[in-house]
């Protein structure tokens, strides 16, 4: 587990060094994210060549998490384990959603990740707290960031190995050269980073000249070992949902606009019986012939125009929606389905679908987890049941035409579409500020998997000759 004091820290750069050095060195990593993350699982990802899966103890529960880890790590050499924010830091005082927590239900040695500048023999006391505080989280070892020079450096690495006892694997001097731009919270996203390879093989640099790769491997192999739950059941539906008939095709937009996918999500509609294609409503003209439709977050906001100009496909998923087409939609995919995006250079016509136009502010509108109670009729999430999400958006909702009918949801935390509701419905459109992960939400991917069954089967029958 590669953890922190507090975010900015060099997480992701550190977890990315390590997992390209180890390919390097021919061996298999297991790359995960702490969290809810997209943009970091997408570098963890492209440097261990394989995706990058989430853990969460807000959004799954134990064994679940359990599970996803014995089932992607069963072939690897290596697992590592990009934590999020501070190693302790939570959504209470009693450590839930930590980093921490997940190092411990995983039984992982934590590798603390330091930024060192302007402070020395100070850093000791910090890391000697940050090892007290918990007993049951072992403090591995620590990687220094952003250090001056070789004094500093000397300074740093008597101090902490003197007073704690534990190992600095290494330490990074300030870089002069920043591969990795950020935007709004994290790192940019690896689709819209034409050098991302590059930097991939620049920070891998770094980590084999500065690290201990050789202590870091012997540190790993410390893990303790946990048992895997038994499987669970898998609901009705997704034992039937497969046979009823061809398998339903579900389209993905995903593109620079439209990233945001946690994996888990796309194998649960395989799982649950759907074929999927990808399309681009930035480079394709027309929208595939498909039985429903997920359009994940994204950035649609820096890619307007080129979703403005593309008339076509606009207009044939408006006609799609109106249609009876299922369309599932968070986010980015919600401002798609809107009629405008106001940026400060001018407005810019989206599908069209719900009566909403977004606006944009340099802060963000909704941050965090969100929980929210499905209360009104919706094409996909019974009423009554509770749903475990997160949000993050600059946007909001600058106009809305629709009623208090349309949105499905409340929210009990979160800020979500507008006074305090969100789920907006039309026909068999559902769309949300929400993201949810099928492993926390189970009933999803069946859910929309049946409702593309039905509408493929629905334009079968009334295309049969009489």
């Amino acid at each position: 587990m590669v953890a922190a004091l507090r975010g900015g820290s060099g997480k992701t750069i550190f977890s990315v060094g390590i997992i390209a050095a180890l390919m390097s060195l021919g061996r298999s990593v297991a790359p995960f994210k702490k969290g809810p993350d997209y943009i970091d699982a997408g570098w963890l990802a492209l440097a261990a060549g394989r995706p990058c899966y989430n853990l969460d103890t807000f959004l799954m529960d134990p064994d679940a998490i359990l599970d996803s880890y014995h089932t992607h790590t069963h072939a690897s050499d290596f697992t590592l384990i990009e934590g999020n924010r501070g190693l302790y830091d939570c959504i209470n005082t009693e450590g839930k959603t930590s980093t921490a927590e997940l190092a411990k239900m995983l039984g992982l040695p934590v590798i603390l990740c330091i930024d060192a500048t302007k402070t020395t023999r100070t850093m000791a006391a910090v890391v000697g707290g940050i090892a007290a505080f918990d007993p049951d989280v072992r403090i591995g070892g620590v990687v220094l960031n952003r250090v001056a020079g070789k004094r500093h450096q000397g300074i740093l690495t008597r101090s902490i190995e003197a007073y704690t006892g534990i190992p600095v694997l290494g330490s990074v001097p300030k870089l002069r050269k920043q591969s990795f731009p950020e935007r709004h919270m994290g790192l940019v996203p690896t689709p819209e980073h034409s050098w991302a390879q590059p930097a991939i093989d620049a920070i891998r640099e770094v980590a084999q000249a500065h690290l201990d790769l050789d202590r870091i491997q012997r540190l790993a192999e410390t893990a303790t070992p946990i048992a895997r739950p038994a499987p669970p059941e898998p609901p009705e539906t997704v034992r039937t949902t497969a046979s009823i008939g061809k398998r339903p095709v579900i389209g993905i937009l995903r593109d620079a606009a439209f990233q945001f996918y946690y994996p888990e999500n796309l194998e649960a509609l395989e799982a649950a019986g759907a074929d999927l294609v990808f399309a681009s409503p930035l480079t394709d003209r027309r929208l595939p012939p498909v039985d429903a439709l997920y359009i994940g977050g994204g950035f649609p906001e820096t890619h307007a125009r080129e979703l403005e100009g593309n008339r076509t496909f606009r207009n044939e998923l408006k006609n799609a929606a109106e249609n009876g087409m299922p369309i599932y939609a968070e986010c980015g995919g919600l401002m798609y389905l809107g009629e405008r995006l106001v940026l400060a250079d001018g407005e810019f016509e989206m599908t069209g679908v719900l009566p909403a136009v977004f606006g944009f502010s340099k802060r963000p509108q909704g941050h965090g987890y969100t929980i929210v109670r499905v209360e009104g009729g919706n094409p996909f999430y019974p009423p009554g049941s509770t749903l475990l999400g997160h949000e993050f958006h600059y946007s909001s909702v600058q106009s809305w035409n629709g009623s208090g009918d349309n949105l499905a949801f409340r929210m009990e935390r979160g800020a979500g579409f507008l006074d305090g509701r969100d789920g907006v419905c039309h026909k068999n459109v559902l769309a949300t500020y929400t993201h949810i992960h099928a492993l926390g939400t189970p009933g999803w991917a069946p859910s929309l998997v049946s409702r593309a069954q039905a509408y493929r089967t629905s334009r079968e029958t009334t295309s049969r000759p009489r």
